[in-house]
């Protein structure tokens, strides 16, 4: 593998550098938005048991809250079940936003390198090319210095496509999961209302 990074010139280190952001990236957000950890699917059922037997105080919505994704956007919503039923419903949207923001973490910079690579392979491709029309001089061609500069132009290439699409593909991917997530959350979270002001038998 080294050989080939030297083979393939400074310009490479670049892409090796983001190819290790990406992979990082990928496997923190694979962990981060699985789906028993952001919307448990027994987590409504037991706050609606937990509300219709004992009712919810502070400390068991902060708990809530602290649980995972969906449990802040329900404590959201709780924290006004008093409140009308518009005015829970704007606290579990607000909510909803910032939880939005934490499950996109880190989707921009996915995406980033998706983009930019290519252009980094083509930038160590310029590099190749500049490094071959240097070998040319009154002397002739310098094999050596020619194929040095064949090595950088093709591997740059090849190594922007490599690390740009599953970079693509996983940036694809986690923008769908995010976005399903959130529906569900929505619609767990409409039933809460409905449910606590009586528009719905849970």
């Amino acid at each position: 593998m080294l050989s080939i990074l030297e083979a393939a010139g400074w310009p490479s280190w670049f892409l090796l550098a983001c190819s290790v952001i990406a992979l990082a990236i990928i496997f923190e957000r694979s962990w981060a938005l699985r789906s028993h950890a952001v919307t448990p699917s027994d987590l409504l059922p037991r706050v609606l048991d937990q509300f219709k037997s004992r009712g919810m105080n502070s400390e068991v919505i902060e708990r809530l809250a602290q649980s995972c994704p969906l449990g802040r956007v329900l404590a959201a919503g709780l924290m006004n079940a008093q409140s009308s039923r518009e005015i829970m419903k704007e606290s579990i949207e607000d909510a909803g936003r910032a939880v939005m923001v934490e499950l996109e973490r880190y989707l921009t910079t996915l995406g980033t390198i998706a983009t930019i690579s290519p252009l980094l392979g083509l930038f160590g491709t310029v590099v190749g090319m500049i490094v071959i029309f240097r070998t040319q001089g009154p002397a002739g061609t310098n094999p050596a210095e020619l194929a040095h500069g064949i090595s950088i132009a093709l591997y740059n290439t090849a190594f922007g496509l490599i690390v740009a699409v599953p970079s693509m593909v996983f940036y694809r991917h986690f923008r769908a999961r995010v976005n399903s997530l959130i529906v569900e959350m929505e619609q767990q979270a409409v039933k809460l209302v409905e449910i606590v002001h009586g528009h719905r038998q849970g």
